[in-house]
């Protein structure tokens, strides 16, 4: 009696995964499909994060407009851009901001190691134009819309921090 049981009760495990199996297979193949279409639907968001994140520094860039005849005839020598900077009562690091270019940059042309070439010096022939409140106005407008780090971020950054004092 107790091998017909035993018997019995293997059989109805064996037909139970079987059943079982039957349905889990196809359930599997379809969330495997999902995940791949949810993998390809994050790498579509990381994209469109991108190029919104590129036009948000396009628009940050400063709308300073000038014509080419005007940029060919400036001659801005490192006097007059630091003149220009100490006029406009701005500092070199706001200069940078306005022209789209860095401090070290703005730093070069008043020493006199660079000359301003192309968009940068366009931006500063237009900048002749402004007075101090357009200005202010511009920058201000620049830090409103430069866009705050995200946790993120800050996690990546302290992580490499992190990583970096280990290796010492």
């Amino acid at each position: 009696m107790g091998k017909l049981e035993s018997t019995i009760k293997a059989e109805i495990q064996r037909l139970a995964k079987r059943e079982i199996r039957a349905t889990f297979v196809p359930l599997r193949r379809e969330v495997r499909s999902m995940r791949l279409k949810l993998s390809g639907l994050s790498r579509g968001i990381l994209s469109l994060n991108r190029m919104t994140k590129e036009l948000h520094l396009e628009e940050a860039k400063p709308k300073l407009e000038t014509t080419p005849e005007e940029v060919k005839a400036s001659r801005l020598t490192p006097d007059r851009i630091r003149g220009l900077r100490k006029k406009l009562g701005i500092s070199m690091r706001e200069l940078g901001v306005l022209t789209g270019s860095s401090l070290s940059a703005v730093l070069s042309w008043e020493k006199g190691k660079f000359k301003p070439r192309g968009e940068k010096k366009a931006a500063l022939v237009a900048l002749r134009k402004l007075k101090k409140r357009e200005v202010r106005k511009m920058l201000t407008e620049k830090v409103d819309k430069k866009p705050e780090r995200t946790r993120k971020s800050r996690a990546k950054k302290t992580r490499r921090m992190n990583l970096s004092k280990k290796r010492r």
